[in-house]
């Protein structure tokens, strides 16, 4: 069996796009763009394959059209609680996962917010929320579609999200601020189902590695005007 065969059965390679991480995908469903797109179109073509862009508002409904057969690769980051069921390459970029808080708040470290009676706003399913919920021994998470939205509809006392969107957030609303370390590096990676054979897995990995060492995916993240993201160093 081919590894167009085993990646794609039904040839057309279709590609889980987060349209909800603006950091890797933008525009519409109809006519995605981004890193991610680019990523797959890359693929497809190497294979021989059509491309189908499977697009979801969420990382977790991403991740769900893999685990239920509805698409052939992903772009996620790694997690323990996904790699159980998606082969991960190493990462092809790196985020970063920052906290908001009240401009007021006594919260001013990353170590600050793991602490008793503080709640935590996340998009349910992002990659934030299964490292927080994995990590935190004292701070509790509430999950939201969008957890800047319980963040202020709630009163929390803080918020996580990707850097860049949870900057457009502070600066969107007056009265907040952004604790300016990292609590987090997302690495985002190429995920395909566990089934498929190794030399397909393997197949994803080497063109990953290439498209960063060859300046693919920088010139995608600046194509697509995403600073903030930075091309994950060789496996």
């Amino acid at each position: 069996m081919s590894i167009a065969d085993d990646l794609a059965p039904a040839g057309v390679l279709r590609a889980s796009i987060n349209l909800g991480n603006p950091i890797l995908a933008q525009a519409t469903p109809a006519e995605p763009t981004g890193v991610t797109v680019d990523i797959a179109a890359e693929l497809a073509g190497r294979l021989g394959l059509r491309v189908e862009y499977v697009c979801f508002d969420a990382a977790r409904k991403s991740f769900e059209a893999m685990t239920t057969g509805d698409a052939d690769i992903c772009f996620l980051a790694i997690e323990p609680a996904r790699a159980a069921e998606v082969a991960f390459t190493a990462p092809y970029a790196l985020i970063e996962g920052v906290f908001a808080v009240p401009a007021d708040s006594e919260l001013r470290t990353v170590g600050d917010v793991d602490r008793d009676g503080v709640r935590i706003g996340v998009n349910q399913g992002s990659a934030y929320d299964l490292y927080l919920t994995r990590t935190l021994r004292h701070a509790t998470v509430v999950r939201g579609e969008e957890g800047t939205a319980e963040f202020l509809s709630a009163g929390l006392e803080a918020a996580a999200g990707i850097r860049q969107p949870i900057t457009e957030f502070v600066e969107a609303n007056p009265g907040l601020r952004v604790i300016g370390e990292a609590f987090m590096q997302i690495r985002q990676a190429v995920g395909t189902p566990k089934t498929k054979r190794p030399e397909t897995v393997e197949f994803l990995h080497g063109v990953v590695e290439e498209l960063k060492a060859n300046g693919f995916v920088a010139e995608s993240l600046h194509r697509s005007n995403q600073p903030s993201a930075r091309v994950a160093p060789p496996a």
